[in-house]
């Protein structure tokens, strides 16, 4: 793109102004014709860009040795935001949104749930809430500059400041800000999950048809904010019935989902997240210890209190020896061991 494209000029014929601005363009440095953004400035665009942008295209998603593949297609008009996911591998099925409500199509699969905590990857809302507190346990920087799917990207590192939390690289698109590819990574390098489109396509001219459920099979639909939010989850995430001892700094609690005689809290620190599940054991002996999908730690471990026996879960993008600390510190309270013992 020519400089005087850029500057909004006629090829064929400049009036005096734009000569000038032309001339200083050619003649002062880069940096004093144009203010360049910032890493924080991207991280800013990053969150709006995630709803505010109209796109189709395919990506895929690595966790570990699991690989798979979804098209989308993603409108913003007047507003509201629809999307469209199909499944390309791994069995079929779609999900489909239109504003703050979610219907998934799964026909392969038994039991679908829709009430995640904190969804997981690159279209989670932690991405696109609060960016502005990373700064404080990420290391932002601009690496350069690259190209993905046609598009010109500028790449961001996010460097974490202490070893409770992973590293992110992420790639997004110059004149949009819209996430393209991204790196979970640990403080060695090794990347434990991926994401990237291998398609892309940023337009306004998203058809109706596009955004309509295709898949046949047993639907599930789920109101986000709605009134069955309300009653499932705590409008003051806590922790009712048992507490923890320690968490790592700048994790405060996001949500909390009422489940049986169970008790779940959910973390995050803007970026990543974790959910901690804490329920009275059942007869079966569930396996302890840790282990790792990509980014995400389970670890699992049995606690006595009183006469009975609680399981503890940690699940979420926490290194496992942070996970074990956080389930480890975990108390319960003597209200829900006498609420564990009804029938």
């Amino acid at each position: 793109m020519s400089k005087a494209r850029y500057l909004g000029l006629s090829p064929t014929g400049l009036t005096l102004r734009g000569f000038l601005a032309l001339l200083l363009a050619m003649f002062l440095p880069a940096h004093a014709a144009a203010v360049e953004k910032t890493a924080a400035d991207w991280l800013e665009q990053l969150g709006p860009a995630l709803n505010m942008t109209s796109y189709r295209g395919v990506f895929v998603y690595a966790r570990g040795a699991s690989v798979h593949s979804m098209q989308i297609a993603h409108r913003y008009h007047n507003g509201i935001v629809e999307e469209r996911l199909v499944l390309q591998d791994g069995g079929s099925g779609e999900i489909v949104r239109r504003d703050m409500n979610v219907v998934c199509v799964l026909p392969e699969q038994g039991k679908v749930h829709l009430e995640q905590i904190i969804p997981s990857g690159p279209f989670a809302e932690a991405f696109t809430s609060k960016l502005v507190p990373v700064s404080r346990w990420y290391s932002a920087e601009l690496k350069g500059e690259d190209r993905i799917s046609g598009y010109d990207v500028v790449t961001i590192g996010l460097t974490a400041k202490d070893r409770h939390r992973y590293s992110h690289n992420l790639w997004l698109e110059k004149s949009t800000g819209l996430l393209v590819k991204s790196h979970v990574r640990t403080a060695g390098g090794e990347v434990l999950e991926h994401f990237q489109f291998t398609s892309l396509e940023i337009t306004d001219d998203i058809l109706d048809s596009e955004l309509q459920i295709r898949t046949k099979g047993r639907e599930i639909s789920r109101t986000l904010g709605g009134k069955n939010t309300e009653e499932e989850y705590s409008k003051t995430p806590r922790m009712l019935g048992w507490h923890l001892g320690w968490r790592p700094e700048g994790f405060e609690p996001a949500a909390a989902p009422r489940s049986g005689k169970g008790r779940a809290v959910a973390f995050s620190d803007g970026l990543a997240a974790f959910s901690v599940f804490v329920e009275p054991a059942g007869k079966v002996t569930m396996p302890t210890g840790a282990s790792r999908v990509g980014a995400t730690t389970i670890y699992m471990r049995q606690l006595e209190s009183g006469d009975r026996v609680f399981l503890v879960t940690v699940v979420g993008e926490l290194p496992p020896a942070s996970a074990r600390q956080v389930a480890e510190s975990v108390r319960i309270d003597e209200a829900f061991v006498l609420g564990a013992r009804e029938p």
